[in-house]
């Protein structure tokens, strides 16, 4: 889940290819990437396995992580962890908004944490650049430090290369582990669509805008056919998606690290490009269909719209199924439905993107920090911790019941075939928020009534300029 665009920080661009749940093995990447069949461990194959886990037993590690149902997952286990090991935690949970920010400010003034969550995008790119996270590749490659099966082949490989950088030895090294990948779905309250559209869950773009709108109008303030992330929340990546599922096969090559919105360098916007426009002015279509409070929502505010019960269509990260489905904190639990996203005239499509966790350079305790990173990131983990994201990074979490008996089977049905054909959200430009501000500010107009064309041009005005 992301809600931000700063560069070199968490901005939403870099998004690697993922995988979530199948009923057998999990598909990655897009549509027929080489897929690895790995055995899965349980945990108590490996608490017993020969390894030393307690060889920097007394160490004290620092971590930061982002609220996020992944650190929910982490703190259910952490004891585990250091009884297992010896290693004392010192966890640092900041919100979303704010985490960046810190995380950077410890970085500059020599106190940053040993181990940190990161952005498999534009985010660790820069902090490689920067010097400030560790390669793992050495310690990947110590047979001291890591068990035998951690076995890395278990990601497919689209998950990893984000964070394979190159190194000052001029070779690529790995950087940061996955630990939660998503797609990008659509969520729909069956009560309402039952209520107000006889059951019949739309299947276009088109229809579900008419719909939207229908429900907006008919509930009178207390419901809302839709909700989207407005203003400086509108992730880039969700606009993307959108941006896909109109993508006409004459649309044009897409390639990184300009993704649909440049052509081949960064003085060729292609904000004009009708499907780009048409995925935009869907978007904003969405959004305007929302509550009083559209242009001020951020993922958080959506998110509790819909668990209560006053939105019926909501478009984000599939990330969020664990919590709407959570009886005990959601009043919808049972009653939400998943489904790809409503194709646009082309036959739709969506994206994806992974988070991860790296160690800090400046760490004096890096080895004590990547036995940490291990733990959490090997099969056992993933899978376990994959049932509070719904996006487990390995592809042997699905032949774990500790993961596969967990998830609606409706939600795993969805996104396995989504993930079939999802392509990678990435933007990868150090200057990224300029960029992103000028799309999204032009979203928000659209939104406002702005024709969507004109928009477009003002957008492509904009972009170039940058570009000078």
């Amino acid at each position: 889940m992301k809600i931000m665009n700063m560069t070199g920080k968490k901005s939403a661009f870099f998004k690697a290819l993922g995988i979530i749940a199948a009923t057998s093995i999990l598909v990655s990447g897009c549509g027929g990437a080489t897929r690895s069949k790995v055995q899965p461990q349980s945990l108590a194959e490996i608490s017993q396995t020969s390894f030393d886990w307690k060889q920097y037993a007394g160490t004290t590690v620092n971590v930061m992580l982002v609220d996020h149902p992944w650190t929910n997952g982490f703190k259910a286990t952490l004891a585990d962890f250091m009884k297992e090991t010896g290693i004392k935690v010192n966890l640092d949970v900041v919100s979303e908004d704010l985490y960046f920010d810190k995380l950077d400010a410890g970085f500059k003034i020599g106190n940053g944490p040993d181990v940190f969550m990161t952005g498999l995008d534009s985010t660790i790119v820069a902090q490689q650049r920067d010097g400030v996270i560790e390669s793992l590749t050495r310690f990947i490659n110590n047979p001291k430090l890591t068990t035998s099966d951690y076995n890395l082949a278990d990601f497919p490989r689209e998950v990893l290369d984000p964070a394979e950088l190159l190194a000052l030895n001029g070779k690529k090294e790995l950087f940061g582990i996955p630990i939660s990948t998503e797609c990008y779905i659509l969520f729909y309250n069956k009560h309402l669509v039952d209520k107000y559209l006889g059951g019949v869950v739309p299947t276009t773009m088109p229809d579900l805008i008419s719909d939207a709108q229908l429900i907006t109008k008919a509930g009178k303030g207390e419901v809302f056919g839709s909700v989207v992330r407005g203003l400086a929340n509108a992730d880039i990546d969700i606009l993307t998606s959108l941006v896909y599922n109109q993508w006409s096969n004459t649309a044009g090559k897409i390639s990184l690290p300009y993704n649909v919105w440049f052509k081949d360098s960064w003085n060729s916007p292609r904000m004009t490009d009708p499907s780009v426009v048409k995925g935009l002015s869907d978007y904003a279509a969405l959004m305007a269909a929302g509550p009083p409070e559209r242009f001020k929502v951020d993922w958080s505010m959506a998110n509790d719209l819909f668990k209560q019960g006053k939105v019926a269509f909501y478009i984000d990260a599939s990330v969020f199924q664990p919590g709407f489905e959570d009886r005990a904190t959601s009043p919808v639990a049972g009653q939400v439905g998943y489904a790809l996203l409503p194709t646009g005239a082309f036959g739709g499509g969506t994206g994806q993107w992974s988070w991860g966790i790296g160690v800090s350079s400046a760490s004096k305790q890096k080895e004590a920090a990547w036995l940490l990173t291990q733990w959490f990131t090997d099969s056992a983990r993933t899978a376990l911790i994959g049932t509070y994201t719904g996006g487990p990074s390995r592809q042997s979490s699905a032949a774990i019941p500790a993961f596969n008996s967990k998830l609606n089977i409706n939600f795993v049905t969805t996104v396995k075939i989504a993930m079939n054909t999802a392509r990678p959200t990435s933007l990868i430009n150090e200057d990224s928020d300029p960029i992103v501000a000028a799309i999204t500010s032009n979203v928000i107009d659209m939104a406002k009534g702005k024709d969507p064309t004109s928009a477009a041009q003002n957008a492509q005005s904009q972009l170039k300029s940058l570009s000078k």
